[in-house]
This record gives C-alpha cells, structure tokens and sequence, in this order.
C-alpha cells in the first residue's frame, strides 16, 4: 500500500472477519496462460479456508484444484465512497477425504448452480491482505465541484 492513498491496511483478523459476512467473491486463476476471473458464491471454513462448491467436471474445478489462486471479495458504498477489498492467495485442492466432504455436504456452500457430481474446493489462506476506504473523497474535500 502506497503512503497517503487513502486507504487503511485491515490485519489478518479483520479481513478474516468481514470475509465471513460476505457471501460472493471472486476467484483469480490462469486459464490458457492468461489470467481469468470467476465470480462465485463461497464460504468459510472454521479454519478460515476459502470453500466453494461446484461441478466436479467443471472447468473451474480442473483450473484451480492443486495450483495456486487468489481470491478476492469486497462490499462498496458507491454513495458514500467507502469500502473493503480483502485477497486470500494460497494453494486451491478438491476435498477428498470422505469424512471432511460428508461434513461439507452439510456445512459448507451450497451451490447456485447445482450439479449431480459437486465438490467443494478449498482455498489454503496463506496471505490475507486488505484494504478499507471509508468516505474516501469527502476526507479531503475531493467530493466538492470544481
């Protein structure tokens, strides 16, 4: 983060906290040696991995399971000029283990998009950066006319 952009740095708990009160985010991949973007529905984990579920055939699932992505959610107040942005990048896998899958099948996402093979996918949060604006152009002034 750049010196007097305006934004302050949100620590590791409170990215983990505002992420647990979204329900949409974004998920950064490389799909044909170019970066992709993927909006999807998603929750957390109790140890604060990323979970999405979807189609075990799914492109998706066949970019991302055992490479490393990054994720990303915000919530914007256009109005009011102010906001959050949290990124999680770490190692993405397909849950295998039956016990912690049958545990999803309960806990976890539920998909928007159901399929009759799903698999949950979990994001490992290695880093946890975000950033908050609150009343980003009213603090200095910015949001008068010319």
């Amino acid at each position: 983060m750049y010196v007097n952009d305006g934004f302050r740095e949100l620590d590791r708990q409170e990215c983990m906290r505002l992420l647990a009160k979204s329900a949409i985010g974004r998920v950064v991949h490389t799909r044909r040696a170019l970066p992709a973007v993927l909006p999807v529905n998603f929750s957390l984990d109790h140890d604060g991995a990323v979970l999405m579920r979807a189609s075990k055939d799914s492109e998706l699932v066949r970019a991302i399971d055992g490479a490393v992505v990054a994720f990303e959610a915000d919530d914007v107040d256009p109005a009011r000029h102010s906001g959050w942005s949290v990124v999680v990048t770490g190692p993405a896998a397909v849950v295998t283990d039956a016990a912690d899958h049958e545990r999803l099948v309960r806990t976890g996402p539920r998909s928007w998009a159901p399929s009759p093979q799903e698999v949950f996918v979990r994001i490992e949060p290695e880093l946890v950066t975000g950033r908050e604006l609150v009343g980003g152009r009213s603090l200095y002034g910015l949001d008068r006319p010319f």
